[in-house]
């Protein structure tokens, strides 16, 4: 059978008969697979004798009214033999076509890498933007009170920074006003004195501090990312031409400064702060300064910059939850899709090879089991494949698209694999019923 080329396992009566291959002498099988009979047991009494199956074929025919297995139950040892008998069959079905199979799994695994990569994009840039939160060395962040803890953020009345800087208890105040020039950039002012004092200052790759009213400081990701260098000049960010008067290392609140009175002034936002960063005297005072200032200033967000990291995840932003779900969603169709094309041509193919099965005495439950267990197989490898490609979306994300931050997401392999056995068997069930339910000598009519 060109397809299902396996030992054959049916039951006679009481009497359980294992067909071996052609280059046995078997006629019963035209695959050849391994040469070997499959030894059962030896009864504790009774006969075990080779006997003809079809034609001149070898098999062993073990009478099980005649003598009992000494150690293993009947029931248990076929269980074992039938399982291992569609675990070879699901194996050499995969072999069988293996252009068809690598397809297959290629097109599983690039479902897995979608989820992947999505998860591993999300979750890098969130940590991105904790970690440029924290490069400020700020204890304490305050926002306007109408602006999201995360995300979308209004401004606030830049007359609480002199208010801030004189309260008890801190050691150093900066305000920071930031603008965004598209959907992954921003601009961000900063006092560039105070804000040195505050993060311990810039670490510079090349060229130095701010020297005139034009000149911009960008981190070394967005340098490559733009393919900019110091002392190159740039007109697309705020329709105004700038002198890139410094790259430095990245990981201090933002990837691109210029001064904070500059971008006032050219925003018109003369009186206007997006966030207030704010160093506490003494690190065990943090939480009683943090109600303090909530107390005199209870239109404003104040939070801890640990309190507002640990908030920064995907669970925590409902819109990115739900595009995560709705990529998921559309994953489990994508693979649905994949295995319900290849399975139900595959059953197609092997509708004469399903009626020799089953002229032989297989139930359509072994005939769905083997299909089920092809796919899970399959979707598997897929989601093996799907794991590796995730590592090349890594690479081309930060050779192409550094500012797009993809960590590795191990914690996430199960899941995203899950998904796509899911959908895979699912895909497999009509095929599978449908192979299932063939008349034996309908099947083994098809031409």
């Amino acid at each position: 059978m060109a397809g299902f080329g396996l030992y054959l396992l049916w039951n006679r009566g009481r009497s359980m008969v294992v067909a071996f291959p052609r280059n046995r002498g078997c006629t019963c099988c035209v695959v050849p697979v391994s040469p070997t009979p499959v030894e059962l047991a030896t009864p504790r009494t009774g006969s075990a004798q080779r006997d003809c199956l079809a034609g001149g074929g070898q098999g062993w025919r073990i009478d099980h009214t005649a003598g009992r297995y000494p150690n293993r139950p009947r029931a248990a040892i076929i269980k074992g033999l039938g399982f291992l008998l569609i675990l070879r069959l699901v194996i050499e079905n995969l072999k069988h076509r293996p252009v068809r199979t690598a397809l297959s799994a290629v097109a599983i695994g690039l479902q897995v890498t979608m989820v992947l990569t999505l998860v591993g994009v999300s979750r890098g840039m969130l940590e991105e933007s904790s970690k440029r939160v924290r490069g400020t060395q700020a204890d304490i962040l305050i926002k306007d009170g109408g602006s999201a803890v995360i995300g979308f953020s209004t401004d606030m009345k830049a007359k609480y920074l002199p208010f801030i800087q004189q309260f008890p208890g801190v050691s150093s105040a900066t305000g920071a006003l930031i603008q965004p020039v598209g959907m992954l950039d921003s601009v961000t002012g900063i006092d560039y004195a105070a804000f040195d004092r505050m993060s311990g200052g810039f670490r510079y790759i090349s060229g130095g501090p701010f020297q005139g009213p034009d000149d911009l400081i960008i981190d070394e990701i967005y340098a490559r990312s733009k393919n900019l260098k110091a002392g190159d000049h740039v007109k697309n960010i705020l329709n105004k031409e700038w002198r890139i008067v410094g790259v430095v290392e990245s990981g201090k609140l933002s990837r691109v400064f210029v001064q904070l009175d500059v971008l006032k002034d050219l925003m018109g936002k003369s009186d206007k702060l997006t966030a207030i960063y704010v160093k506490a005297s003494d690190p065990a005072a943090i939480p009683a300064l943090v109600e303090a200032m909530r107390e005199k200033m209870p239109e404003n967000k104040v939070i801890t910059v640990e309190e507002f990291v640990s908030l920064v995840s995907v669970n925590n932003i409902p819109m990115l939850r739900t595009f995560i779900r709705v990529v998921i969603g559309l994953g489990v169709f994508i693979g649905f899709l994949v295995v319900f094309l290849s399975m139900y041509t595959a059953v197609l193919e092997r509708t004469r090879e399903i009626g020799i099965l089953k002229s032989l005495g297989a139930s359509p439950l072994y005939i769905l089991s083997i299909l089920l267990a092809e796919t899970a197989l399959l979707a598997v490898i897929g989601s093996i494949f799907g794991v590796v490609f995730t590592y090349g979306t890594q690479w081309i994300m930060n050779t192409f698209v550094p500012e797009m931050v993809q960590v590795t997401t191990p914690d996430w392999w199960p899941i995203a694999a899950g998904i796509a056995i899911t959908g895979s068997l699912i895909g497999a069930v009509y095929p599978g019923l449908k192979a299932a339910r063939q008349d034996a000598i309908e099947a083994l009519a098809y031409d």
